[in-house]
């Protein structure tokens, strides 16, 4: 099983403008860092993503690679994803597993996203990034309790498969600000 272990702030740094640069040149999808606002650590609107500039260079990294997987996702569906929009306890055994599968292929687009950046070594560690965030999320669907989101860290999981992006066009949809999903 490859290391899942925390990269160091200097590798993560280095990966977020080398992914920063890759997104924006080849899929013109423009990153701001800026004041996201609360309880978001970073958002997206279909056209464009945003990572707030107060977080640590992890969850930066995991943010840019994750949103840029829904980029894709909500640029394919032709519309923003409802996927996410009730309210926690309101969720069928099926919506949740959609939550998943719709949460998965995010992560994978962005794990194809940072091979494509020529980042080999951080595979390990979004995935077990990726596995921590579901569980999280799901937990919150499931009772509305938001605890901290490093207690759900999961290294016993198998590494995500990158997803080959298929071409798309940016458009602009709401910001999650605006109430589209957690």
């Amino acid at each position: 099983m490859e290391d899942r272990a925390q990269p160091t702030q200097e590798r993560l740094q280095e990966a977020l403008a080398l992914l920063r640069a890759h997104i924006e040149e080849r899929y013109g999808v423009p990153v701001r860092i800026l004041d996201v606002p609360d309880p978001y650590s970073g958002d997206l609107n279909g056209e464009e993503i945003h990572l707030d500039y107060e977080e640590d260079p992890d969850v930066m990294v995991f943010n840019l690679v994750h949103l840029f997987g829904h980029t894709v996702q909500w640029n394919l569906l032709g519309q923003a994803s409802e996927i996410g929009s009730k309210g926690p306890g309101a969720y069928t055994d099926a919506d949740l597993e959609e939550v998943v599968n719709y949460e998965r292929e995010a992560c994978r687009y962005g794990q194809q996203i940072l091979h494509e950046a020529g980042i080999h070594d951080l595979d390990g560690w979004l995935s077990a990034f990726a596995a921590s965030d579901e569980a999280y999320l799901l937990h919150y669907y499931r009772t509305g309790e938001k605890l901290p989101p490093q207690s759900f860290w999961k290294t016993d999981h198998p590494l995500l498969n990158p997803l080959k992006i298929p071409r798309f066009h940016p458009r602009k949809f709401k910001l999650r600000a605006d109430g589209v999903v957690i």
